[in-house]
């Protein structure tokens, strides 16, 4: 079985998204999840070419909600950018960041990690288009790709897509035409789903099933969506259907890689103040690895007046380092009722049952992201953050939170890490039967 069996995971430190996606497939890493950009093995001077790029990317992610500065980040975004889908056409020419890309690798970027896997004969999945160009550049074969968003920039194909053989693993249906539109084969592409964390699925989505039994009474208190679906939603929970939760109304809000929109959070926090106070909701304020973020929370929730609520009813978790973070967010989500958060690669973990309150996008590949979420009916743009005691509230009462998390359990792919594992390691790939 796939769990028994063992592939080089590689990723990158670059925000949460590449990390956050290869966290799931650690049961079947040889050795460690390898981070490309920050690894022992990696060389100084590769190192010093990955900070310039994180660098300048989380840089100007930042500037993107700032007064002055977000026409930089606007004539960045315009660079990274993805074509329009349609019409469909051939997109397999090299775009000039695909060019750019290529010649870094040609000049031996991410050098070191190829060199390092091949200490053993094993599959590579990563998670991000680099090591995998790479890899596939360097003549290595059984190289996988995992596309961490709905859309993707041209940049993630190879130069020449009918030479470099690269397996794609996407998380949409659209991620998957997109690549053919860029040129690869559709024979290397499998529509997999999101990678997800088996602690909150289970194999057969067992643990999932439990969590939104316990969630659903939470997000439809006035029973407007059960009064017309409880009969659908017994049929597929079973004995994991329930009338009342364990846990009082739960929203976390994740802030992004880069650690933009903290203020967003600051104003839910206000907002929300007196609702925390009568232990009518908890909230959860996630700051991932910025400590400057936690402690921007916790003096505003010493300022409001919260130190008697924290631990139970408001709470703001930051971590050392990510594996830590992934875990303990993990944790987090079986008594996570709502989720807010830009739509970054989170979006996908409204398959958990899980409707998603969505902040502005930064940047081409998040708009795409939001539009996925809205057109499935799961993902909610926010209303002014300052008002949340009052339009969150409503949207409860009227069963639309209920409704996004049921779409999101029922429609969203939820299999995506035990997809992947069963490609990774099949010789007869189109003979998988994969589930969504």
């Amino acid at each position: 079985m796939a769990s028994e069996k063992k592939a080089w995971i590689i990723s990158v430190d670059m925000g949460y998204g590449h990390q956050r996606a290869a966290y799931p497939l650690k049961d079947i890493a040889y050795e460690r999840i390898i981070t490309a950009n920050s690894d022992k093995i990696v060389t100084p001077k590769e190192k010093k070419q990955w900070q310039r790029l994180q660098a300048y990317y989380e840089g100007l992610s930042r500037f993107s909600s700032h007064p002055l500065l977000k026409y930089v980040w606007k004539a960045y975004d315009k660079f990274q950018s993805i074509s329009p889908y349609y019409p469909f056409r051939d997109l397999s020419k090299p775009t000039l960041g695909s060019m750019l890309t290529h010649r870094l690798i040609r000049k031996n970027f991410v050098r070191s990690v190829v060199d390092y896997v091949k200490i053993k004969k094993a599959p590579i999945v990563s998670t991000f288009f680099a090591p995998a160009l790479a890899a596939a550049h360097a003549g290595t074969k059984d190289v996988y790709c995992v596309v961490t968003d709905t859309d993707i920039n041209r940049v993630w194909a190879p130069e020449f897509p009918k030479k470099d053989r690269i397996y794609y693993l996407t998380p949409t249906e659209h991620s998957t035409r997109r690549l053919a539109e860029y040129g690869v084969p559709k024979e290397n592409i499998f529509f997999t789903g999101f990678p997800l964390p088996k602690e909150n699925t289970g194999r057969d989505m067992e643990i999932l099933r439990k969590d939104i039994g316990r969630r659903l009474p939470n997000l439809d208190p006035k029973k407007a969506y059960a009064k017309r679906h409880m009969g659908i939603v017994k049929k597929w929970l079973g004995k994991d259907y329930r009338t009342r939760s364990d846990h009082p109304l739960t929203l976390t809000f994740v802030i992004g890689g880069a650690g933009a929109q903290k203020e967003i959070g600051g104003e839910i926090l206000k907002s929300l103040r007196e609702k925390i106070k009568k232990h009518e909701l908890r909230l959860n304020l996630i700051a991932g690895t910025h400590f400057e973020i936690y402690n921007y929370f916790r003096s505003l929730i010493s300022e409001l007046g919260l130190e008697a609520e924290y631990g139970t009813y408001v709470n703001v978790l930051c971590e050392l380092d990510k594996r830590t973070h992934f875990e303990k967010f993990n944790q987090l989500l079986h008594t996570t009722d709502i989720i807010w958060t830009k739509p970054s690669e989170l979006c996908f973990y409204t398959a958990l049952g899980l409707p998603i309150i969505i902040s502005p996008p930064i940047g081409a590949h998040e708009k795409f992201n939001e539009q996925w979420l809205t057109m499935m009916g799961t993902g909610f743009a926010q209303e002014d953050p300052r008002f949340v005691n009052e339009w969150l509230f409503e949207w409860l009462d009227d069963g639309f939170l209920a409704e996004g998390a049921w779409q999101g359990f029922t429609e969203a792919p939820k299999y995506g890490t035990y997809n992947i594992e069963a490609i990774v390691f099949s010789k007869n790939k189109k003979d998988v039967k994969l589930r969504y």
